[in-house]
């Protein structure tokens, strides 16, 4: 007996708090906004067979419980976090521990990869882009694994994993061809999938900020630099932990995890490094945005003091010309000629025509900004 208390005590010991973000990495879907933030909550079970693999929809405790007491491995899928009650009931249905439930159900949270002695949890944000490319939407997915038992929590109600169930539902035989450890790594490897076409449109988007800050450069221009590369330092921040988590994960002896789910998560940290290494490279492409609006702006100044540079080299003759005929001395000679007035303008316009003439031949009316227009951006 005093065994199993210590057992007991050192599984509770072992569960750490939620990690909580003082702020959402990014904004919240817009149908969630009807709801205050939080969409009303769903569930549904997917029972492994040997023969077949079909969705069942769970109403309360009650029915999970009836469900899992079959002994068939399940996959629960949780929508929403409107009704902590609900979710609670559906928790407790499932005989799980009440200490994991707000590791579960509390958002938003840093993402992370936790292993316990009879569970693994994953707790990760899928990003993607609104039609604004400057505006970064997050929706957190929490996955736990633990006996014969996989639970993902979605903040959205929307997000699935459609090609993922198409796929389970296509098999013959479910049961011996999945294992919920090598679903739980297929589940992050979907996650992370959305992240690669969020980053090649932040990538492109970056590559026209770049084209406009050479040909068109404004202020603006700056500010939407600016969110993007916010929305990517975000999606970094979310990532950057798991790529240690993933591997002291898999340096562990975790009894729940068999080798192809092993495999499957070592492939993870590679694809989480991949990530990060696109990170970087778009974090250097904003930093180049940065250096061409300074370049260009750099350029058009020195445009603009060349223009006034010809200006005051082809007036500065004329004014001394007008200045010395301003002098209101009586012995000059042009005084009180006929056509001295005649002279001083031609004079004047024969000597800025040689001026211009000279600035022309030496390069110094070519335009160095640029001519065409570049691409609009939103």
């Amino acid at each position: 007996m005093t065994t199993a208390s210590n057992a007991s005590l050192t599984y509770q010991d072992s569960i750490p708090e939620p990690i909580r973000l003082p702020d959402r990495p990014g904004e919240m879907p817009s149908h969630l906004f009807v709801h205050g933030g939080l969409a009303p909550v769903s569930c549904r079970a997917l029972e492994v067979s040997d023969t077949a693999a079909g969705w069942q929809l769970m109403r309360n405790g009650a029915t999970l419980r009836a469900l899992r007491q079959e002994g068939q491995p399940l996959w629960v899928q949780i929508r929403g976090l409107g009704d902590r009650p609900m979710l609670e009931d559906l928790l407790s249905g499932l005989d799980l521990d009440p200490q994991l439930w707000p590791l579960l159900l509390d958002a938003p949270q840093q993402a992370r990869v936790d292993s316990f002695p009879q569970a693994v949890l994953v707790v990760l944000h899928q990003f993607s882009l609104a039609s604004n490319p400057v505006h970064l939407i997050s929706e957190q997915i929490a996955l736990l694994l633990v006996n014969d038992l996989l639970i993902s929590i979605h903040e959205n109600p929307r997000s699935d994993f459609s090609d993922l169930e198409a796929w389970i539902q296509s098999l013959e035989a479910p049961e011996s061809d999945l294992d919920l450890d090598n679903l739980l790594h297929y589940l992050i490897d979907e996650v992370l999938d959305t992240q690669l076409p969020m980053l090649e449109i932040m990538r492109s988007y970056f590559d026209d900020l770049e084209e406009t800050a050479l040909l068109r450069p404004k202020p603006s221009l700056l500010n939407r630099a600016f969110q993007l590369r916010m929305n990517l330092r975000r999606t970094r921040r979310q990532l950057w932990p798991l790529r240690n988590q993933l591997i002291r994960l898999l340096r562990q002896s975790q009894r729940l995890l068999g080798p192809g789910a092993r495999q499957g998560l070592h492939e993870m940290a590679e694809h989480v490094n991949t990530l990060l290494d696109i990170g970087e490279q778009i974090q250097r492409q904003a930093d180049a945005v940065t250096d061409a609006y300074m370049a260009s702006t750099g350029n058009r100044m020195n445009q603009i003091m060349k223009t006034l540079t010809i200006v005051s080299t082809i007036f500065a003759p004329l004014t001394f010309i007008a200045g010395i005929y301003g002098m209101n001395f009586e012995n000059m000679p042009e005084l009180k000629w006929k056509y001295g007035y005649a002279y001083s303008l031609l004079l004047m316009t024969i000597i800025a025509a040689l001026q211009a003439y000279f600035l022309w031949r030496r390069g110094w009316f070519q335009d160095w900004t640029g001519g065409r227009q570049g691409k609009r951006l939103p």
